[in-house]
């Protein structure tokens, strides 16, 4: 897995021991290849940035114990972890640059992973060095001929490294192609363990849109919208982009009275359609561990639209080199 740290920009963030003010500061990329496989003790993503900043182009291997100015007026506000895997298509350009501008709205700290296949392209390393927002660019190393849905393996990556780092924060799988209100996000730090939310879809192929998630009784979900008939029999029923959840489930399972020590990973030997419900299984036992948002579940806040054809003809980059020669008859007046 390669990964680089790009375009970091510091924020307002806390310790155990106070509240850090950072400044916004764009600081130099850092590869992170080649990183020991063990874990690293209590880092927080606040650490490394300073950590970064101080010893930029040096190993993980420096102190992160630095001391900060204290502002007790600040508010401590939970890390958003936003996951988004990307692959080459025509329109990935203006899907990832829709998604940066609505994180860019975002109060900080969040961090957003962006996970590539085989290798990171210039355009898509170009773009997340131009949005102003935090990020770490992510490889999925997995041969393409041997899977079945590479989105599954690009989230693996990203939960891994989340869980290599122990970033303290809250996990959300944001695909480039939907659509974000705003509010979604500030919801997501009233987290405690898992958190979820009704999501409009638009069906590709028949034009439908239908409504999934949770049903609620306040913040308690009692219920499930259910609309396609070969997915009923799933344990949960909401979509990938339809919840999020504590990190630390990933990596301090003792605070969580989690069964087993096994990594918390999505599967893609499962059929299509449950992935999301199996997923959610390693993460809670039941509704009565799962938090519904807003109150009463009563407000749309993602819009899943599938609005782009599969024919479209796409050059190897996102522009062509030569230009388009073209004979444009003119209209003269007589």
């Amino acid at each position: 897995m390669a990964s680089n740290v790009g375009n970091f920009q510091k924020y307002d963030s806390a310790t155990s021991n106070g509240t850090v003010t950072l400044h916004p500061r764009e600081i130099e990329r850092e590869s992170e290849v080649g990183i020991s496989g063990g874990v690293e003790n209590n880092v927080t993503l606040q650490a490394r940035v300073n950590e970064q900043e101080l010893n930029a182009g040096t190993s993980d291997d420096a102190p992160a114990n630095q001391s900060f100015p204290q502002d007790s007026a600040l508010v401590f506000q939970k890390l958003l972890l936003i996951v988004t895997p990307t692959y080459p298509r025509p329109f990935q350009a203006y899907y990832l640059n829709r998604l940066a501008q609505t994180l860019k709205l975002v109060q900080p700290p969040l961090l957003w992973i962006v996970v590539e296949m085989t290798s990171q392209s210039v355009e898509t390393a170009d773009l997340l060095k131009r949005t102003g927002v935090m990020y770490r660019h992510l490889v999925c190393n997995k041969n393409l001929s041997n899977i079945r849905d590479r989105s599954v393996h690009q989230r693996n990556v990203a939960l891994s490294h989340i869980e290599t780092h122990r970033l303290d924060g809250i996990v959300y799988f944001a695909d480039d192609t939907n659509i974000y209100l705003g509010d979604l996000f500030e919801q997501m730090r009233e987290i405690s363990r898992f958190g979820t939310w009704p999501v409009a879809k638009l069906s590709g192929s028949t034009n439908k849109s239908f409504l999934g998630g949770p049903i609620c009784n306040g913040t308690q979900v009692i219920g499930w919208h259910v609309n396609e008939s070969n997915r009923r029999f799933r344990r949960f029923h909401t979509e990938m982009t339809g919840f999020a959840f504590n990190s630390t489930i990933l990596w301090d399972p003792k605070r969580w009275h989690r069964p087993t020590l096994e990594p918390i990973r999505q599967l893609d030997t499962v059929r299509n359609g449950f992935q999301v419900s199996t997923f959610i299984d390693q993460l809670v036992e039941d509704e009565s561990k799962m938090e519904g948002l807003p109150e009463g579940c009563s407000r749309i806040m993602v819009w899943q639209l599938h609005l782009e054809k599969s024919n479209f003809f796409y050059p190897p980059k996102w522009s062509m080199k030569d230009n388009l020669d073209a004979i444009v008859p003119l209209m003269l007046n007589a």
